[in-house]
């Protein structure tokens, strides 16, 4: 089964990640269901309750409560489908010291999208498909 994600995610993961660098960095991810995503070319052929990795909460949001409490705070409990790791050291597989989700997105330089594979939590690779979508605007009905 693949892994969608849209694009503009994908791009903005690799420019944090190449902003980053040398240091890694692990980013907590959201989906959308791909009915409630807008294609930005065309059409979505996919089914509307399939989930689409589409935003992340900045992985620094909360760090000082974390600092303080152990706990990460920056994300809603349950409510990630995935995470973005970045290895520097050019490693495009899962490692021990990631953070694991039932999807893992891992990049490495020169932090080009189709440099990013996906994972599942066995360490399992999976089909990335990049989808050309956008979430729509909260003030904006669908």
């Amino acid at each position: 089964m693949p892994t969608y994600a849209t694009r503009a995610l994908v791009s903005v993961l690799c420019e944090l990640a190449a902003d980053a660098d040398p240091d890694s960095i692990s980013v907590r991810l959201a989906a959308t269901p791909a009915g409630d995503l807008r294609a930005t070319d065309g059409a979505l052929e996919l089914d509307p309750a399939t989930p689409v990795l589409s935003e992340f909460y900045f992985p620094d949001a909360g760090s000082s409560l974390s600092g303080v409490f152990g706990m990460d705070l920056a994300a809603p409990t349950g409510q990630t489908a995935g995470r973005f790791v970045s290895h520097p050291d050019g490693d495009p597989t899962v490692s021990v010291t990631d953070d694991l989700h039932a999807t893992v997105l891992v990049a490495v330089p020169p932090w080009d999208v189709e440099d990013v594979r996906a994972y599942d939590r066995d360490d399992e690779r999976l089909d990335l498909v990049l989808v050309d979508a956008e979430t729509p605007d909260p003030e904006t009905p669908i």
